[in-house]
C-alpha cells in the first residue's frame, strides 16, 4: 500500500475531548463527591462509615481533577508515535501490532484498542487514554469521528508494513 506519504514528525491526526462530554463527566463527579461529603457532614452515620464517605468524596474529587487535566490534552498521531500534547508517549507506531474497534472489544467509549508488541508502564488519563501492559485504550470523552479517523490511519499504517 503506497498511499501514505507523510513527513517525519508531521501530525497526521488529532483527538481532543468534546467540551460537552467534559462538562458532563467532570460535573457528574463533582456532584457525586459533594453529595457524598454532604451526607457525611449533615447526617453522619457511624464513625467508620463517615470516614468511608469522606474518603469516597475525596477520591471522587481527585478523579474529577485528574480527568479535568487529562481531557485538556490532545492526542497526536505522527508517523513515529501516538503521543499526547504534554509530550507523554502513548505508543510508538512501530510497536502497534493490531487495532480493535469491534463492538465487543474491551475499549473506551467512542474509541479503539491497540495491541502492542512490547509492554509499557501502566498509565491512565481518564477520558482520553489508558495503557495496561501491551494494550492501549484510546477514547472516552472523545468524539467518535476523530477516533474513527485516527483508527483508519493506524489500520492503514499497520497494513502497509505487514508482509504480503
Amino acid at each position: 500500500m503506497q498511499g501514505l506519504n507523510f513527513q517525519d514528525g508531521e501530525v497526521i491526526a488529532t483527538i481532543h475531548a468534546s467540551p460537552g462530554r467534559r462538562i458532563l463527566g467532570i460535573g457528574s463527579l463533582w456532584v457525586l463527591s459533594l453529595m457524598v461529603i454532604y451526607v457525611a457532614v449533615v447526617r453522619p452515620p457511624d464513625l467508620g462509615w463517615q470516614l468511608f464517605l469522606f474518603a469516597l468524596g475525596g477520591g471522587s474529587l481527585w478523579i474529577a481533577e485528574k480527568m479535568r487535566r487529562a481531557t485538556a490534552l490532545t492526542l497526536e498521531l505522527t508517523t513515529e508515535a501516538l503521543r499526547d500534547s504534554s509530550g507523554a508517549l502513548v505508543a510508538r507506531t512501530e510497536d502497534i501490532h493490531s487495532l480493535d474497534r469491534g463492538m465487543f472489544a474491551f475499549k473506551p467509549s467512542n474509541g479503539f484498542l491497540l495491541r502492542l508488541s512490547t509492554s509499557g508502564d501502566r498509565a491512565w488519563r481518564p477520558g482520553l487514554w489508558w495503557r495496561l501492559g501491551n494494550r492501549v485504550g484510546v477514547g472516552g470523552m472523545t468524539p467518535g469521528h476523530q477516533a474513527k479517523f485516527m483508527a483508519e490511519i493506524l489500520s492503514a499504517m499497520i497494513a502497509e508494513r505487514a508482509p504480503d
